[in-house]
């Protein structure tokens, strides 16, 4: 992976289920966890039809450093956007990661 083709920012954000609010409920939450620079390698909008209606489906792969711990609970914020974590693959022994996401509904 060559450094000049990350020319984009991307923050990962972790789920914390645990996360408790002032009353004491128990509030998930999405916590930083890290900001990477990354690669975008492909997006695109795809339109079908579901038991509702029309339905825009916005996808989106990243290429990373490696990262441990990041999972399909997690989701990416990228250009003012949140994407929620569909896959992730291993690029060599441990040299990359590839995250697909997909545009949320928040």
């Amino acid at each position: 992976m060559r450094a000049g083709k990350m020319d984009r920012t991307i923050r990962i954000d972790s789920f914390d289920a645990g996360a408790v609010n002032e009353y004491g409920t128990p509030t998930p939450t999405f916590v930083p966890l890290a900001t990477l620079r990354a690669q975008l390698i492909e997006s695109s909008t795809e339109e079908f039809l579901q038991a509702q209606g029309t339905v825009d489906r916005t996808a989106i792969i990243f290429r990373t450093r490696w990262l441990q711990g990041v999972t399909t609970s997690d989701r990416v914020h990228y250009d003012g956007s949140f994407f929620n974590v569909r896959e992730t693959k291993e690029i060599g022994r441990r040299r990359g990661l590839e995250i697909r996401c997909e545009r949320s509904e928040q």
